[in-house]
């Protein structure tokens, strides 16, 4: 990689932590960037915000390590052929459920992160939506095509950005609103409940909702297949497994607590963008309120790129896998990427085009429970019949 390259240098960065990075981009997305998914799944649901984020992102490391040694040791390159393999005689109907359950993925995370970087894009330039909808769509057609090497590099680079701009936006507010903050938890222990929250703060539904929040993160724990074809050993994945819990729950305490100083404030019943609230009422908007949005739309190109690059993999893979020798799979290697990359961007780009965002919403919770059925399920049955003895 060139000296010159924007992208961080993989032959610089271990393994094991761009493979973290590819999970913490896959999971921070704009949903994450604007602190919406934080409050709606964590912080409605009261004082159990603060200890519910260690369920969450330790049962998503820990599935993801399932997968990813399985996916190393049994070399299944991508979501299909992990399928096949894991699925066993239940292959005909479970691979092809989970082919709905990722297409599911594709028509939710993918048109969201469309979406909102689309609409992130157009706030900051005034550029047309549509037009800011396509240069999303580049920056994710550009680094999809290129492999599973291109995404690592580009997504350590985005995590890299991602916590640098969030430590920049989160601890000065942290730091200068630390009275609020305490007030807002003391509120919370009390069973004062948020701006715009209906909850009563019972553990229960707090509970459901981070495990809810867990499931449809897990559908793409498929993208990281990919990502084993260059391990060398095992401990690289038990590694990376710990550096993507680390790394991933650390950035959502800390969003959790910094978003704490502002969920009291009236305008937050309302708001779209928890996030920018909280710069308005802190200190710096001025220069962290752009900042903000970029993360915004950085959230956004990542969570595509994780998505388009893991359906075009297992198409490409699919195709190449026809050809009777090494050498005419790789001719024509390119384009078929191009294609298949082209294809799928597409989709995604069209469906943000038709504002279908309350679809895109609601597939969300489908999405859990698809995940629940062809990922939560068959995992458990898997690591107990098989005493883990097959990862």
């Amino acid at each position: 990689m060139s000296k010159k390259s924007l992208l961080v240098d993989k032959s610089k960065m271990p393994l094991a932590m761009g493979i973290a990075f590819v999970a913490f981009t896959t999971q921070f997305g704009g949903g994450f960037a604007s602190g919406a998914q934080i409050k709606q799944y964590f912080i409605n649901y009261g004082i159990w915000c603060l200890i519910l984020p260690v369920l969450s992102q330790g049962l998503y490391a820990l599935f993801f390590w399932y997968g990813m040694r399985y996916a190393y040791k049994h070399q299944t390159y991508d979501y299909r052929s992990f399928s096949d393999s894991i699925y066993g005689k239940t292959r005909p109907v479970m691979s092809n459920a989970f082919e709905i359950c990722y297409l599911i993925m594709i028509g939710t995370a993918s048109a969201a992160a469309f979406a909102t970087g689309g609409s992130t894009l157009n706030t900051l330039t005034n550029i047309p939506y549509w037009l800011c909808t396509l240069i999303v769509a580049a920056f994710i057609f550009f680094i999809a095509m290129y492999g599973s090497g291109v995404v690592r590099a580009a997504a350590s680079t985005l995590s890299v950005l991602i916590i640098i701009g969030l430590v920049a936006v989160l601890v000065p507010n942290i730091i200068a609103q630390w009275s609020s903050i305490s007030a807002a938890i003391g509120n919370m222990l009390s069973g004062q409940m948020v701006a715009g929250s209906t909850e009563t703060g019972a553990f229960a539904p707090a509970l459901w909702m981070a495990f809810l929040y867990f499931l449809f993160q897990l559908a793409s724990v498929s993208v990281m297949y990919q990502h084993m074809e260059p391990v060398t050993d095992v401990k690289q994945i038990n590694r990376a497994a710990v550096g993507m819990f680390v790394v991933n729950f650390f950035s959502m305490e800390l969003s959790i607590v910094g978003m704490l100083a502002v969920m009291y404030v009236a305008d937050m019943a309302e708001a779209s963008v928890p996030m920018l609230v909280l710069v308005q009422n802190g200190v710096g908007a001025a220069v962290l309120t752009p900042i903000i949005s970029v993360l915004i739309i950085l959230g956004s190109i990542s969570t595509g790129v994780n998505m388009i690059s893991g359906i075009v993999t297992r198409c490409v893979n699919a195709i190449e896998r026809r050809k009777p020798d090494e050498a005419s799979r790789q001719k024509g290697h390119m384009v078929r990427m191009a294609v298949a990359t082209a294809i799928f961007v597409a989709i995604a780009w069209g469906i943000a085009q038709f504002g279908l965002m309350a679809v895109v919403k609601q597939g969300y919770a489908y999405l859990g429970y698809a995940a629940l059925i062809t990922v939560f399920i068959p995992f458990v049955i898997h690591a107990i019949a098989t005493k883990m003895k097959e990862i």
